[in-house]
């Protein structure tokens, strides 16, 4: 049965979205970029990095556009002041609370996080840094986890899960101690699920999750595989 269409509008703009889409996948089908670190296509969305919130008429919070979905006639903001201040923070924030050093990852270059932050501006931030001293996992025969570029956008968790089917990823603890954890905080090598596929390696935004053998600036994320390989998923019956 297909979707029915609805009229939206957004910055101003009216556009046609099909009934069951995002506030986010309406606005890309309409060639409109809201920007997002979470989000990839393809996964499940989990609403976790809050750089896609956008205003909507007739509520004053800022509602995230990869899980609130479309309704008839509804009227978004994707940019304003209040929106780039809000990203501004939540940027400045997600920079401080590990240790970004751009100079010296293998992901310099070609990282979301430091692709956002070019966007917006921000060459310092308001804030201390945080600095915690958090480990680097090596024990993986070909890949590497260090949790000081991490960011906490699940796309690891949710390309393991969705995509390869192994569910190694999962998120523990809480707070500032939330770390993505391989089968029972295991070392990563040591986890009997992992498949050695590399897809979360390919998810993850940042230089969270690299190979190794990559030198600075060498590693680069081919996450259109990922959507590709969503794709097909999706087309078996």
């Amino acid at each position: 049965m297909p979707q029915k269409k609805i009229s939206i509008r957004i910055d101003g703009e009216l556009v046609t979205a099909l009934e069951g889409q995002t506030i986010l996948q309406a606005a890309q089908e309409a060639g409109k970029a809201i920007p997002t670190l979470c989000y990839l296509e393809g996964l499940s969305p989990a609403g976790a990095c809050r750089i896609c919130m956008v205003e909507v008429a007739g509520t004053e919070r800022l509602l995230p556009a990869c899980t609130t979905p479309v309704q008839e006639g509804l009227a978004v903001t994707t940019v304003s002041a209040r929106l780039t201040q809000y990203r501004r923070m939540t940027v400045e924030l997600l920079l401080i609370e590990r240790n970004h050093v751009c100079s010296v990852c293998v992901s310099n270059g070609h990282c979301e996080l430091q692709a956002m932050a070019t966007s917006l501006g921000i060459t310092n931030t308001r804030y201390w840094y945080d600095f915690p001293t958090l480990p680097v996992d090596m024990t993986h025969e070909r890949f590497v986890l260090d949790h000081n570029r991490c960011i906490l956008c699940t796309r690891c968790v949710r390309a393991c899960a969705e995509l390869e089917g192994a569910n190694v990823w999962d998120v523990g603890g809480r707070g500032i101690h939330t770390r993505v954890t391989s089968d029972l905080a295991q070392p990563w090598g040591e986890s009997p699920t992992c498949t050695s596929c590399g897809k979360c390696v390919q998810a993850c935004p940042t230089g969270a999750l690299a190979e190794k053998g990559a030198a600075v600036e060498e590693m680069t994320k081919r996450t259109d595989r990922l959507t590709r390989l969503a794709g097909s998923k999706r087309a078996q019956p």
